[in-house]
């Protein structure tokens, strides 16, 4: 279509004076329907279709057919019936869809970046250093910490020492070893009840 050049378009294309308006295919209205999901099976629930049940904790479920209801009343596990969405994923039968997410995580770009505590150069030097150096510090930290462990078991054991023979000289002094403390007999009798 051919119009002159006073009139206001979004597209123009200058001829000889002229405007040309760009053709363009008449908007398409794509009506969204909201689907929503069967409790039981997992599938698509189209707007008019469906069952809609209400417990009696008012919690609302709503089922794709009389067959979902029937199995969901008879307290069916979905996970054991193979039409069911949840049987399906259990079993990878949707293979598809997830082989695509696979493929999008794989294009994920490496970089490097310091670490809380570390600088990037550290990092890059502990790279950078020979195998032996590596296994050398790490034996000796090894050690190091053996070490300090073995130290707290000693003196662990020292103060267990101390303790004990102190009870031991007070056990000596008064009352026998074996003899409990008379009072009143506690716990059940172990009848029936």
């Amino acid at each position: 279509v051919w119009w002159p050049l006073t009139f206001h378009c979004t597209n123009i294309f200058l001829s000889l004076g002229f405007v040309q308006l760009e053709r363009r295919l008449p908007s398409i209205c794509i009506m969204v329907l909201k689907t929503e999901l069967c409790r039981f099976s997992g599938a698509k629930i189209y707007p008019g279709k469906g069952i809609r049940f209400v417990r009696g904790d008012s919690q609302v479920f709503l089922f794709a057919n009389s067959k979902c209801k029937r199995y969901f009343h008879n307290r069916l596990k979905p996970s054991k019936l193979c039409w069911t969405a949840v049987y399906r994923k259990q079993h990878k039968k949707d293979i598809s869809a997830e082989a695509v997410k696979k493929r999008r995580r794989a294009t994920k770009k490496p970089y490097s970046r310091s670490i809380v505590g570390a600088t990037l150069e550290v990092i890059q030097k502990k790279r950078s250093e020979k195998p032996e150096v590596r296994d050398a510090a790490r034996e000796a930290a090894l050690r190091e910490i053996k070490e300090r462990i073995k130290k707290t078991k000693d003196e662990k054991r020292a103060k267990k020492a101390e303790v004990t023979a102190k009870v031991q000289k007070s056990q000596g002094k008064g009352a026998p070893k074996g003899a409990a403390p008379k009072g009143p007999k506690l716990g059940g009798g172990g009848g029936k009840r």
